[in-house]
């Protein structure tokens, strides 16, 4: 009995240890909350208090969606192996997966995490292209395996002596509220797109090759970062006829999270087909599968390398069944839709919001379920509210509503939620806000500007609202139909 006691008593401190860590980190560290259950868009503490989740696009189609739980379950009876055998289960998921992308996108290699989908992603272009060298965006993160630390200044930038690869070159994030071209800016994705090629040409210089340029089709850990209509299309033909690859990391923002369309970089256009896809978080709501798609061509160059490519755990009977039954359930539940329709909603809400709270500098016109509200202290000169974000994410937190903050300057607020987030749950979380907000001005004696000062610039955000054939209303509803017809062409 006296050595149990003093197990558990060990394993107490060592689980207080772990969380003292300064490198562990925890959503609202100052009081973190202890969640022992989940269902929909909604958590559960150890009190069985109910919170609203506006954070978690892991649990894609909601938490422990009975579909997802019974097909892993009933699969696992069965038989769960590695990969080396053949089953049903990979071959019709990858089929499946296939259907949802561009036809030149058809060899799929499954992995477990997104980190390692985005390290696989390198060394494909590795190989394939027989150059070294990554163009990545500012403030990008990609995972946290060495290789991705390497290409993510979202976390090398957080080192006490950050050393950057050479050859690894960073281009300025696309971002038109606070980047280098803004939304007054006549062409910003050819401006952007231009500093790319730039940076292509300094490398050449250098005798420097370029494998390939990777971004996440939305930033998101960056701070919620739309890139303008035409950029990828740009970057592409630069990196291209450099000999390099296009790398699409679709781990956040894929899915259907978008509304309009099921991947995130099909906002770009119909006429932008990245080289090599990579996916995760959501793809098993919650299990630990991830995948990467790529060319025929660069599979095969892959394969001359003479190594074998094998992974014990990707593709496995239970993740496929899994990832099958996530497909199930996003079109049996037309939660691609819901996306943009509550997304647009929601939308709509905090644009008005932005009506009358000084502290609103920017809301980004996402797309779906994929919104950011980026807090100023000043409108005209976009100084960063961080600790007001903060103040706002842990009021939430008080009043039973997750919610986080990111961007560079962690003053940017995240909704990406559960994908069966509803219009009752958007008027929630935003009247919270309002009254937050509310709050903090009359604290700081913020008012509105007299005059709507940068408001007055068109921005290019709102110019993209009607593209490849989907017209994007103000309150976020579309024509549906042209996006219950993409999805059937997909699968025919």
């Amino acid at each position: 009995m006296l050595l149990l006691f003093t197990f558990k008593l060990t394993l107490f401190n060592l689980s207080i240890k772990h969380f003292e860590l300064p490198s562990c980190k925890v959503f609202f560290g100052h009081d973190p909350i202890k969640i022992v259950r989940a269902r929909g868009q909604y958590m559960y503490n150890e009190k069985d208090e109910q919170y609203l989740d506006c954070i978690n696009n892991v649990a894609h189609v909601g938490h422990s969606h009975p579909d997802v739980v019974r097909a892993g379950a009933k699969q696992m009876e069965l038989l769960n192996t590695n990969s080396r055998f053949l089953h049903d289960n990979l071959v019709q998921y990858a089929q499946r997966l296939q259907a949802t992308l561009p036809e030149k996108l058809s060899v799929c290699y499954f992995v477990n995490s997104g980190s390692e989908a985005n390290d696989l992603a390198l060394r494909l272009a590795w190989q394939y292209t027989g150059h070294r060298d990554i163009i990545t965006l500012d403030n990008a993160y990609h995972g946290h395996v060495s290789s991705l630390i390497d290409i993510s200044p979202y976390k090398f930038h957080q080192l006490a002596h950050p050393q950057q690869s050479q050859h690894v070159h960073v281009a300025p994030s696309p971002d038109i509220y606070r980047g280098k071209y803004r939304e007054d800016h006549p062409d910003p994705a050819t401006a952007y797109a231009d500093d790319v090629k730039d940076i292509i040409e300094k490398a050449h210089a250098k005798g420097h090759k370029i494998a390939a340029f990777i971004a996440e089709s939305l930033q998101s850990c960056g701070g919620q970062v739309i890139p303008p209509v035409g950029y990828f299309q740009k970057v592409a033909q630069h990196v291209r006829e450099a000999g390099g690859l296009f790398i699409a990391d679709e781990v956040q923002v894929g899915f259907g999270r978008v509304g309009s369309h099921f991947w995130a970089f099909q906002l770009q256009g119909e006429d932008f087909v990245p080289d090599i896809v990579t996916m995760g978080k959501p793809i098993g709501n919650g299990h630990p599968i991830s995948c990467v798609v790529t060319t025929r061509e660069v599979a095969e160059g892959f394969m001359s390398s003479g190594m074998e490519y094998f992974n014990t755990f990707g593709g496995n009977p239970v993740s496929c069944a899994i990832g099958l039954a996530v497909l199930d359930v996003i079109e049996k539940e037309a939660l691609q839709s819901n996306a943009l329709r509550v997304g647009g909603y929601l939308t709509d809400l905090l644009e008005k919001l932005k009506q009358k709270h000084p502290l609103i500098g920017d809301i980004r016109l996402g797309r779906g379920l994929f919104v950011g509200v980026e807090l100023v202290k000043n409108r005209i000169e976009r100084t960063p509210a961080t600790d007001e974000a903060q103040t706002v994410i842990y009021r939430l937190k008080d009043q039973r509503i997750l919610l986080s903050a990111d961007g560079p300057h962690r003053n940017v607020l995240k909704f990406k939620p559960p994908m069966c987030f509803t219009t009752e749950d958007a008027d929630l979380a935003v009247d919270k806000i309002d009254q937050i907000l509310t709050d903090l001005e009359k604290a700081s004696d913020l008012s509105m500007p007299a005059d709507k000062d940068p408001e007055t610039i068109p921005s290019k955000r709102k110019e993209t609202l009607k593209e490849n054939g989907h017209d994007i209303h103000s309150n976020g509803t579309t024509d549906i139909h042209s996006i219950t017809k993409t999805n059937k062409r997909r699968r025919t």
